[in-house]
């Protein structure tokens, strides 16, 4: 529940999922309760993408209110996003090792801090693509969210604001493309894990439905709270903080892949 008051702030403040916080953490909690570790990550990437799916919407409506949300942006992204995430959930996931998928995490995260560190400008005169790159885009948006059980906001955020989208409208865009993700995404994963035996009562699949409920009800009485606080502040600093915790992240991610 904690856990799910953390990622429910960052969904609204960042734009974010809060896969981040979440995969490595439940990726520790489910290995000490026994869970084998190439399965746990797995079920740790399962469970934080379903988390989305109710995170976002709350994240959204906020935003929403503010008369931040791009819709434009996520029409022409969010077929790409489901065409990307159902090949990632059903496909590509099922058939990677557990650390194959945790180093791949490290890799992803230790490189989304980094650009979130650098905070560079993008050129004054670069555009969103047309509807052909924006459908490419969606599609490695939603492969890459699939793969390491993000939002997506470590990748649409950083792209829509090399494409000089507002950083808050950018954010407000990215939490309205946290559902179509997580929706196929989380369709994916239950075509992928359908014959899997539960590894602790309440698993199904690759879900792992107890830690699903709990995270998300707190997540989404916290989502419009981020999003109040994204619209009230200037988030530099903050992405700066949040970097750094993201660091520490992926360097336990790396671990958990190098140990096997």
């Amino acid at each position: 529940m904690v856990l799910g008051c953390f990622t429910g702030f960052l969904a609204g403040l960042l734009g974010i999922g809060g896969g981040m916080l979440l995969v490595p953490f439940l990726t520790f909690l489910l290995a000490q309760r026994g869970v084998e570790a190439q399965l746990a990550v797995k079920m740790a990437i399962a469970t934080s993408m379903a988390t989305i799916l109710f995170t976002s919407i709350s994240s959204v409506r906020a935003h929403h209110k503010r008369g931040a949300v791009r819709w434009d942006l996520v029409l022409g992204l969010a077929p790409g996003i489901v065409l990307g995430g159902l090949l990632a959930g059903a496909g590509v996931f099922a058939l990677l090792k557990g650390q194959w998928l945790a180093l791949f995490f490290a890799a992803f995260v230790g490189f989304s801090a980094t650009q979130m560190l650098l905070d560079k400008k993008p050129k004054p005169t670069r555009q969103m693509p047309g509807a052909a790159g924006q459908v490419a885009a969606g599609g490695v948006i939603g492969f890459l969210s699939g793969l390491v059980g993000a939002g997506g906001g470590f990748v649409s955020v950083p792209f829509m604001t090399w494409c000089n989208v507002a950083i808050h409208h950018a954010v407000a865009t990215s939490a309205a493309l946290g559902f179509p993700i997580a929706l196929a995404n989380v369709a994916g994963y239950v075509i992928g894990g359908w014959s899997l035996p539960p590894a602790l009562p309440g698993a199904f699949g690759f879900l792992y439905l107890p830690a699903l409920a709990l995270i998300a009800a707190t997540s989404v009485m916290f989502a419009p709270l981020g999003a109040r606080a994204a619209h009230a502040m200037n988030v530099k600093q903050l992405k700066r903080a949040f970097a750094m915790l993201l660091y520490g992240l992926a360097a336990y991610m790396l671990y958990k892949g190098l140990a096997g």
